[in-house]
């Protein structure tokens, strides 16, 4: 239920000065409740809502958090006040919600109201709630990702986006310090012994030093991976945000890098950018040749050399056989581990293959993953940073 409600009185032909004053007044109503609400603060407010929408009470309330407000333990009293002043009636009793998140842009004036607010009085349909608010979907980790309704999806692509992800490690060549290692320093002892003198110089170890393995994703966005290919795209968003050694590719029936686009902080932004450059969105498949057109490409060039390449694709493909097995087989002499995500597989990933382009890529297949659902991607994201 949603209402419309205007912040400082008539749309029609609003008079400014009566727009400050009742501004400069909830200045004054935060100051009276008790906040450190000065004149400068005051000023600046005004200047912000001067330059949103005056009438808008949303475009107010976050042009007052963010202009009038400096300490967090602040803001409860913040909103008491300005439901009080703006809307003329209390918060409802009990504990204030977190911190807020911005209302959606475009609607002017309307505060949204749920239905099961706690503490709402029958006789007041009016309580406007200024926080984040807890999601009433019941999230089912083990859930196909086709079998989810689009609010599930929504609230799961909002988890993927705060998975913190490690990338696989390899050891390098150099060494470096650590108590426990399994090598001594003898450099270093000796030149501890030659300054100490007759000194018994402390026994220094070395370890091999690691540094993250570049990891590739190619993503199957053809028509059969149409229930997980938004979703693996949103989980491909996270790894990149998690490490910078990551490559992202989509293919259907041809090869499209995406890596640039999954630099935008906002997920929604970045699968915009994504979708523009993949011409063959939810079309055919071509598994062999997209994999030949990455080796050729980029493979060769050494975007593959020493790299763990996660090739995400239920299998059917609308090519020959023999191509995809030439590509599989010259990809695992370039790059480190080739793992292949199956969402189709679902939990049982020692099962026969159950297509033909399974069937001609499983020799060359270091490890078979499924996600499927968002369990099985919370298990892949921890152990990879051991399959380096």
């Amino acid at each position: 239920m949603s209402e419309r409600t205007p912040a400082l009185g008539n749309d029609a032909g609003p008079d400014p000065a009566e727009f400050v004053a009742r501004l400069v007044g909830f200045g004054h109503a935060l100051r009276a409740a008790g906040l450190p609400v000065g004149s400068d603060d005051t000023v600046t407010f005004c200047y912000a809502v001067s330059e949103l929408t005056p009438s808008d009470l949303e475009d107010v309330y976050w042009s007052g958090r963010t202009t009038l407000i400096h300490r967090r333990d602040h803001l409860p009293l913040y909103d008491e006040v300005f439901r009080r002043y703006f809307l003329g009636h209390r918060a409802p009793a009990g504990p204030e919600p977190p911190a807020a998140e911005p209302i959606a842009q475009g609607l002017s004036g309307t505060l949204n109201v749920p239905d099961s607010e706690s503490g709402a009085e029958s006789g007041d349909d009016r309580p406007m709630v200024l926080g984040r608010q807890a999601s009433g979907v019941e999230i089912q980790r083990d859930k196909r990702f086709g079998d989810c309704t689009p609010d599930e999806l929504a609230a799961l692509r909002r988890i993927m986006a705060q998975v913190r992800l490690e990338p696989p490690r390899r050891r390098t060549r150099r060494r470096r310090n650590d108590p426990s290692g399994a090598r001594l320093d003898i450099r270093r002892m000796a030149r501890d012994a030659m300054r100490l003198s007759h000194a018994a110089p402390v026994l220094h170890r070395l370890t091999r030093a690691e540094r993250a393995r570049p990891l590739v994703l190619i993503l199957d966005v053809s028509g059969s991976m149409a229930d997980y290919s938004r979703n693996l795209l949103q989980f491909a968003h996270s790894m990149r945000r998690a490490a910078q050694k990551v490559e992202v590719f989509c293919f259907g029936t041809r090869l499209t890098r995406i890596t640039p686009a999954l630099d935008r902080r906002n997920p929604d932004d970045a699968m915009k950018l994504a979708a523009a450059r993949v011409l063959d969105w939810d079309g055919g498949t071509q598994i062999g040749e997209s994999l030949n057109t990455f080796i050729r490409k980029w493979g060769r060039k050494g975007l593959s050399r020493g790299a763990t390449v996660v090739i995400c694709s239920d299998g059917l493909d609308r090519g020959s056989p023999a191509v995809l097995a030439d590509a599989m087989e010259r990809l695992s002499r370039l790059c480190h581990r080739i793992i292949w995500m199956n969402p189709l597989i679902g939990g049982n990933v020692d099962a026969p293959p159950s297509t033909l382009g399974m069937l001609a890529a499983g020799p060359f297949i270091d490890s078979l993953e499924s996600g499927h659902d968002l369990a099985s991607l919370e298990s892949f994201a921890a152990e990879l940073a051991q399959v380096g």
